[in-house]
C-alpha cells in the first residue's frame, strides 16, 4: 500500500513538471522569427489568396525582414536603428511588390 501511495505521489510530480517544461517551450518559440512570419503569411493568405510559390516566397521575406528589424533594435545609436529598420521596410515593399500581383499589392497597400 505505501510503495503504490509514492507510486502514485511520484506520478503526479512528474506529471506537473512536464506540464510547467511544455508551457515554458510554448512561450519561447512564439518569440521566434520563423514563428512569427508564420503567423503574419497566415493573416496575408487570408487576406490575399496567395499561390503556394507566393507562400513560400513570402515567408522567407518575412523571415529575412523580422530578423533585420531585430539586428537593428541591437544597434545602441537610435539614427542607425532608424535608418535600419527603414532600409528593411523599403526592401520588403520592394519585394511584395515583385511577389504579389498587382491586383494583391494594391489590395496589401490598401490594408496598411
Amino acid at each position: 500500500m505505501k510503495n503504490l501511495f509514492s507510486l502514485i505521489a511520484f506520478a503526479f510530480i512528474m506529471m506537473l513538471s512536464v506540464q510547467n517544461v511544455s508551457a515554458q517551450s510554448i512561450s519561447q518559440n512564439q518569440d521566434r522569427p520563423e514563428v512569427i512570419a508564420k503567423t503574419q503569411l497566415l493573416e496575408l493568405s487570408n487576406q490575399l489568396e496567395l499561390t503556394g510559390e507566393q507562400s513560400r516566397t513570402l515567408y522567407r521575406v518575412l523571415v529575412t525582414k523580422v530578423v533585420s528589424i531585430r539586428k537593428s533594435e541591437l544597434d545602441e545609436n537610435k539614427a542607425t536603428m532608424t535608418a535600419d529598420k527603414k532600409k528593411a521596410d523599403e526592401l520588403f515593399y520592394a519585394q511584395m511588390k515583385n511577389i504579389l500581383t498587382a491586383e494583391q499589392f494594391t489590395k496589401w497597400k490598401s490594408s496598411l
